[in-house]
């Protein structure tokens, strides 16, 4: 079985000893509270580590209306973004501002790249599967058990979740470097 959003929360409820469910379409109480927490939640899971399978690379064009001030320069940002990881080429920063949904900058392109809304489950590595359950867990446990007790527990494991995907998922890719900048290379000489 592929894994989706229904399948997490469907599994998040069973860990809370509750029933299954098959759809977010499905009227009623339980799968409408899912549903209404699910989307936040996941954006919020997303938005807080450089995740390698929600990370996207794009080339903006400026738009057709420039800043008032300050800058040449304004990019749209994607539909799909959730958070900025880093403007420029090469791993060198340009400078920009952010405002809002926009990217200000004095360069007539923008190499950007970011989390974006990967609300396809199947593409996520499993530890992130397995810590957005865990999650969902937290989330429900109250609303489906009523113990704020048990609420307190499910959110401590959340961290831990949390803590021990973002370390695995950090050390799949190579780690960042300062760049060639004279004053680091004049250090060696």
């Amino acid at each position: 079985m592929s894994t989706s959003d229904v399948s997490i929360c469907s599994n998040a409820l069973l860990l809370l000893g509750d029933k299954p469910i098959d759809s977010f379409l499905v009227e009623n109480d339980r799968t409408r509270l899912v549903a209404n927490l699910y989307q936040s939640k996941r954006d919020k899971v997303l938005r807080l580590h450089p995740w390698n399978c929600a990370t996207k690379r794009v080339i903006l064009s400026p738009d057709v209306d420039a800043p008032a001030f300050d800058w040449a320069y304004q990019f749209t940002l994607p539909d799909d973004w959730l958070r900025t990881l880093s403007v420029g080429l090469d791993g060198i920063a340009d400078d920009y501002a952010q405002e809002g949904r926009k990217i200000l900058m004095n360069w007539n392109v923008c190499y950007l790249r970011y989390i974006f809304k990967n609300d396809v489950e199947a593409t996520w590595d499993a530890i992130l599967i397995d810590a957005m359950t865990q999650v969902m867990v937290a989330a429900l446990t109250y609303p489906i058990t009523k113990s704020t007790t048990k609420q307190a527990t499910e959110e401590e494991i959340v961290k831990m979740v949390l803590k021990t995907a973002r370390a695995v998922d950090g050390q799949e890719a190579p780690p960042e470097t300062l760049g060639d900048f004279p004053l680091l290379s004049s250090r060696y000489r």
